[in-house]
Formats: C-alpha cells, structure tokens, sequence
C-alpha cells in the first residue's frame, strides 16, 4: 500500500474515535471472554503489561481484577479521549501503576518500551497495509522480555452478516489492498472507520514476522476474534 493512501486511512480512523469516544467507552466496558483463556497460557502474575491500542483501558481494568500483585501498566492508543477513560478506569487500584501515551504508532517512532506481557488487542484491523501490519507485530515481538508472552487477535468481521450489512463502498480515489473495507458505526452517533478483514493465511504470515514460539491459537468472543498466544523463551531455556 502506497503511503499517501495508508495516511488517508489512518486519518479516517483517527476521525472516527474523535467522534464516537464516548459511545465507544459507554459500549466497551465489559472484558473479553476470550481474555479467560488468555490466563492459561500467561502465567500471573505478571510484572508489566504493554497495551498497544489500548482504547479506553479495559484490559488494563481486568489485569486489576485477575491479580493482587503490583504490576506496571503502559497503556499506547493515538486517540487522546479514549485515554482519559482508560486513566479513569484505572484509578482508585493501588497495585497498578499505569502510564497512558498518546501516540499514533502507524505514523511516530516506536516508543522504547518493553513487558512480561505484550497485547494487541482489536488493533490489527485498524493497520493499513500487509507490510504494516507485519511490522507491528515484529516491532510488538522485540517488546516482549524474556520469558514472556505476546498477544495478538485478528477481527473476523467478515463471518458476520451483521457486519456485512455494515460494509460502506469505496470511491474510486481509494486504492487499496484486498480485505480492505469501510464500515458504518450505528451506536450513537453514525461514522465510518476503515477496517482490514484478516484470513487464516495472512494471520499465519503475521505469526511467522513475530518470531516467537506458539503456545495458543483459538478462536472466541462469538467466535469473531482468532488468538493468538506467542512467547520469548528465557534465556535459561
């Protein structure tokens, strides 16, 4: 994908949060159920949790909830409303502590952190371009310290017919990559967001840029969402 269209796309998104921040927070509350199995695999507690695309903090809210244990909590989303409801979420919890970034990873340098725990959760779709998305998922890898773990689902919105009667047409100045597609929201207010349906063979070529060993991969959440569960072995092993 050429970079003109990819920041065209980006910026589509960027709009798209701005306007439905406050539908989006009201709607996105309750935890994953794909999350419980998650816990299978990561074995808590953890000591730090990076979030990249965090929205408005709900993993962080259930990591709260699954451990006692102190943990350090970096929370990374490009929309600066869905921010100040994650750092809402979040207070009042003494065992966490959490530091909120608003950057736009698609388009600023990488911010040099690093985690026990890596996710991306509901941000893949978001990735305009194949390469992009493989280098995410590379740059997500390097994130991850020894001995833990990175988390990855892909939206399989396609599957859905509710979904699919959501599906907007392009116009003809849009060039873009098979499995692009734009998508109405319709709680609340109405806006478009631009969304990337990724199949079982680009999912696998996303697992191999990781370079790190499987331990999951399910499908859950309505069976709309593919896991995958990764890990970086300690250097003992």
């Amino acid at each position: 994908m050429d970079e003109s269209t990819a920041l065209r796309l980006n910026a589509i998104n960027n709009a798209f949060y701005r306007q439905i921040s406050r539908d989006f927070d009201a709607s996105r509350r309750r935890p994953w159920s794909g999350w419980t199995r998650l816990l299978r695999s990561v074995r808590l507690p953890v000591g730090s949790v990076l979030d990249i695309g965090c929205g408005n903090g709900r993993f962080g809210r259930f990591m709260t909830d699954q451990q006692t244990q102190q943990f350090d909590y970096c929370g990374i989303d490009s929309s600066a409303d869905l921010l100040a409801y994650a750092s809402a979420h979040l207070q009042g919890f003494s065992h966490v502590r959490a530091d909120l970034l608003a950057r736009d990873i698609l388009m600023q340098p990488w911010p040099q952190r690093s985690a026990q725990l890596v996710v991306l959760f509901g941000l893949l779709h978001h990735v305009p371009g194949l390469e992009r998305r493989r280098s995410l998922l590379r740059a997500a890898a390097d994130c991850v310290l020894p001995g833990g773990w990175l988390a990855f689902t892909a939206w399989r919105f396609l599957e859905s017919a509710r979904f699919q009667r959501r599906i907007v047409p392009w116009s003809d100045e849009f060039q873009v990559e098979a499995g692009d597609y734009l998508l109405d929201w319709r709680r609340g207010s109405r806006a478009i967001r631009y969304c990337h349906h990724i199949d079982d063979a680009e999912h696998e070529s996303l697992i191999a840029a990781a370079g790190l060993r499987i331990v999951d991969d399910y499908r859950e959440d309505g069976g709309l969402n593919r896991y995958t569960i990764l890990r970086r072995d300690s250097a003992a092993t």
